[in-house]
């Protein structure tokens, strides 16, 4: 009988897990054997802290629903998801806007609007303008491309928070004919990621603050563009921009200006609410046209 030591169980796994026939699969299991075994031999893990491991995992998974993804926020506090965005805005050939994370708050039932409509049901004065043109990578414009938008109501909170029922600052929009686009809003506020479950209670643990800068989703799909984008605009000036608990906004520098709408004083209409610009440039090869359903 074969005898398993600290150095050689390991090994064993991956040779029995050698005919996944996945060659992808292979590798990404391969490897995460690899990592899971050094770090507990790393960290000299003992049989009572895995366990306490395992209870936390419990918890994020018992914590999910269908208005709220714990695991997304798990890997955004961990740093994961914003690596994976990075080392996939490295592979890109051509200069774009760069992608961020879709977020615990996407949702798939969200309302079309008319060019230029309100999306939030309150404005409480805190009513801006929000413009922009999507663009390809050569300047063209999109006509027609879809543009959806999601983002937390004046009071700092995502309708999904209040109820799955409710619907709000949320909407579709489509480009015009020189692939402009234009919405009404209220501006966002800075937020706690959520705190009342386990991820939370770790980020507090480690005496992390929390907040995340004021910013809006975006996700888009070009019509002549097979990829999908989503991404994130956030405001000038904020003063939670470099401390983003989820690693957002810390990125290459060219990626975060390009991230940042720019205050537009021709679109604002000082009576009534401020005008912000963020221009989109969408990537990728032209293709089959391919439409959100949504």
């Amino acid at each position: 009988m074969r005898e398993y030591t600290p150095e050689t169980i390991t090994d064993a796994v991956i040779e029995q897990m050698a005919t996944t026939p996945d060659p992808r699969m292979k590798e990404i299991m391969n490897a995460a054997v690899r990592h899971m075994h050094a770090f507990a031999r790393e960290t000299n893990l003992t049989p009572g802290e895995w366990i306490k491991g395992i209870e936390f995992m419990t918890k994020v998974g018992q914590m999910c629903s269908p208005a709220r993804q714990e695991f997304i926020l798990l890997s955004d506090t961990m740093g994961l998801s914003a690596l994976v965005n990075i080392m996939h805005d490295k592979t890109k050939m051509e200069e774009a806007t760069g992608a961020s994370l879709l977020g615990p708050f996407f949702r798939e039932n969200t309302p079309k609007f008319e060019s230029g409509a309100q999306i939030a049901k309150k404005t409480d004065g805190a009513e801006v303008v929000l413009y922009g043109r999507v663009t390809n990578v050569q300047g063209a414009p999109l006509a027609n491309s879809q543009v959806t938008v999601w983002q937390t109501a004046a009071d700092g909170r995502y309708d999904i928070q209040n109820g799955i029922e409710e619907i709000d600052c949320r909407g579709i929009f489509r480009t015009d004919d020189k692939g402009n686009y234009l919405v009404r809003t209220v501006r966002p506020l800075g937020y706690f990621i959520p705190l009342d479950g386990p991820v939370g209670q770790m980020v507090m643990t480690q005496k992390r603050h929390g907040m995340r800068p004021a910013h809006i989703h975006f996700s888009l799909f070009g019509r002549a563009f097979a990829q999908r984008l989503v991404t994130q605009m956030y405001f000038p000036d904020d003063p939670l921009f470099e401390f983003d608990p989820i690693f957002q906004s810390v990125r290459d520098p060219r990626d975060r200006e390009r991230l940042i709408s720019r205050f537009d004083l021709d679109a604002t209409t000082p009576e009534w609410a401020l005008g912000f610009r963020f221009d989109i440039v969408l990537r990728g090869r032209e293709q089959t046209p391919f439409e959100e359903t949504n």
